[in-house]
């Protein structure tokens, strides 16, 4: 075999071995979930707002109509190739306060088939506040474009 034959060939392997690189599928977390062991360090009805940023941390969104309420958020999305990546699992952890900054509840929310399932739940009481703001944090992420960002050149 010639030289530029052998050549030819080591660079048709390497362009087969990148191809076959780009297409490995990556997983990328987006957002914050507090640990299950962080989780049971918050005691409803015990525990305040100053514990739970100690223990378990600040989170990214609160509670816009009350200020109630806690909301810690966490994504995977799946990258393959050059496709859109597909957001695969989503998750809302909520840590409701009373007025005096005591816990009320503290909930886990997950996204299956596009309908909110709870996962877990510790309630003082019975009715649950807020699911509307769980509901929404749950469907909306991922139903934008960039041109809603950037805005588009029809627009005056």
């Amino acid at each position: 075999m010639t030289r530029v034959g052998s050549g030819i060939r080591r660079a048709a392997i390497l362009a087969v071995l990148i191809v076959l690189a780009a297409c490995t599928t990556i997983y990328r977390n987006h957002g914050y979930i507090p640990n299950a062991e962080d989780l049971a360090k918050v005691k409803v009805g015990e525990s305040t707002q100053e514990e739970v940023a100690r223990d378990v941390g600040r989170p990214s969104s609160t509670g816009l109509l009350t200020g109630g309420a806690w909301y810690y958020v966490g994504s995977k999305f799946r990258h393959y190739g050059a496709r859109v990546p597909k957001e695969v699992e989503r998750q809302v952890v909520v840590v409701s306060f009373d007025d005096k900054g005591v816990v009320e509840n503290v909930e886990h929310f997950g996204l299956e088939r596009g309908e909110v399932v709870v996962i877990s739940r510790r309630v003082t009481r019975s009715s649950v506040k807020g699911l509307g703001i769980v509901r929404q944090l749950l469907s909306n992420v991922g139903n934008f474009n960039a041109g809603q960002f950037i805005g588009s050149d029809n627009q005056p």
